[in-house]
């Protein structure tokens, strides 16, 4: 029994692969332990030794170092005690000469100071500059040939093309006169002069229209503005945050009469809606009066008049005939003509008797006519005023009308002290919204309302079940 036991140490010894069945390779490796989370709280004894107890303290002590460089700008221990400490003794001058004349900083002043004094690390790559040797030695060849006096070669050029365009822009000057624009360098590309324009004089305006290349000329009414009212508007003076007591109380006289507006519409609306009392509501005989209200009225006028009631037509007899009418005779028919005539020429007499009797009235008539002018003029002064009134007016754009928000006003009470103090009011998002809406350039919107399609189906789980049981 002991060969085998030798053949399997000596095949181990010399690293080869044994020819048994039973034998396995030396050189690989032995069976792999499985690894749990480390997460659990079999895994916490591998930080209980003395390496992970090191481990904790030098942490502690890097986390330490690196606070004191933040707070103080490097160790605590090296700095000396005049710029850690300051003397405060209630006497400014007793305290600047313990001090060494440093005056202690404001509160406001160390909460703007940046909380690390650790300086930033230097970005190098700020610092670098692409093709920097490049123009090094461009700059350095520029140096040398302003010191012989050369000018090289781009401001030459400039300096051509600035000789070649001062006499064609000083014939236009002059041509337009001394307060007019270069001609080379503006001009207004709607204007018929535009040099644009120029390659498609000439040429068929309505090919031009069809081709897109001219140009649509800008309407008149995109210039003008939806509304009148400023985009930003400045809130009364009762809003400042340090307002006078006048002021304070102009804007609380508004808000007071808005709540007491907005009081009245829910009473009126609430008297409307009201469910009438039990000495309110009807009573069978409220209601029979009313059903027979008028009636009585009427018996008694038909009861007063007494009249033979007509006859009712026979159906099927013929109807009345018209009585004949007599034919004039000629005598007759004489007299009406004379008689025709003569109101005619009498209303004509009438006429230029009023007319000449007008020309003692022509006061009178002036007055009237100063007195319709300037009933005119109230008239038109009044539509202009209204239109002046409706111009700032939010118009109605859409379903819903636009409603002023509430206004940011704060009670004597709540009014801060200082400006630290002061607390916000209103929202600047809101704002903006409204005064959009206000402006007629988006119309008056409210927040969707989400509605569920289907109702909520609530089920109770099988845990929860069993635990409940």
């Amino acid at each position: 029994m002991a060969a085998p036991t030798e053949a399997r140490s000596g095949a181990a010894a010399s690293g080869f692969l044994g020819f048994r069945a039973g034998s396995r390779d030396p050189g690989a490796p032995g069976k792999r332990r499985a690894r749990g989370s480390r997460n659990r709280k079999k895994s916490w004894k591998r930080w209980r030794g003395p390496e992970a107890q090191l481990g904790r303290e030098l942490g502690a002590f890097l986390e330490d170092v690196g606070l004191q460089q933040r707070a103080a700008g490097g160790l605590v221990a090296e700095k000396p005690d005049e710029s850690l400490f300051f003397l405060d003794t209630g006497s400014e001058e007793k305290d600047r000469e313990l001090n060494q004349g440093r005056e202690k900083p404001l509160r406001i002043d160390l909460i703007l100071q940046p909380d690390s004094k650790v300086p930033p690390p230097k970005d190098i790559l700020a610092h670098q500059v692409p093709n920097g040797k490049k123009l090094k030695r461009k700059q350095r060849l520029r140096e040398k040939l302003a010191e012989r006096g050369v000018v090289p070669r781009e401001q030459r050029l400039l300096q051509a093309r600035l000789q070649k365009a001062r006499p064609a822009t000083a014939e236009a000057s002059h041509g337009q006169g001394a307060g007019a624009e270069p001609a080379g360098g503006f001009y207004d590309i709607w204007s018929d002069t535009n040099p644009l324009d120029r390659p498609l004089a000439g040429q068929d305006a309505w090919f031009l229209e069809q081709t897109k290349k001219q140009r649509v000329r800008r309407p008149a009414r995109l210039e003008k503005k939806p509304s009148e009212l400023p985009a930003v508007e400045v809130i009364p003076a009762g809003g400042s945050y340090n307002p006078t007591f006048q002021a304070h109380q102009a804007l609380l006289l508004q808000a007071h009469e808005v709540e007491l507006r907005r009081q009245r519409a829910e009473e009126k609306l609430e008297r409307q809606l009201r469910f009438p009392t039990a000495a309110e509501a009807p009573t069978q005989e409220t209601a029979f009066r009313e059903q027979c209200e008028g009636l009585l009225e009427e018996s008694a006028d038909e009861g007063g008049e007494e009249e033979a009631p007509d006859e009712p037509p026979v159906p099927g007899a013929p109807p009345p005939l018209a009585p004949l009418r007599e034919k004039k005779t000629e005598q007759q028919r004489r007299r009406e003509k004379e008689a025709k005539f003569l109101e005619a020429r009498r209303l004509g007499e009438k006429a230029a008797r009023c007319r000449r009797q007008e020309l003692f009235q022509l006061r009178s008539i002036r007055l009237q006519v100063k007195r319709r002018e300037a009933e005119l003029l109230r008239r038109r002064r009044a539509r202009l005023a209204k239109r002046r009134a409706e111009a700032t007016k939010p118009r109605r754009l859409g379903r819903l009308k636009y409603e002023d928000p509430d206004l940011e006003v704060q009670l004597s009470t709540e009014l801060a002290e200082s400006l630290r103090t002061l607390k916000p009011e209103g929202s600047v998002l809101r704002d903006r919204f409204k005064s959009l809406q206000k402006r007629n350039l988006i119309e008056p919107r409210e927040r969707a309302k989400f509605k569920r399609k289907y109702r909520l189906k609530y089920v109770e789980k099988r845990a929860f079940r069993e635990v409940t049981l």
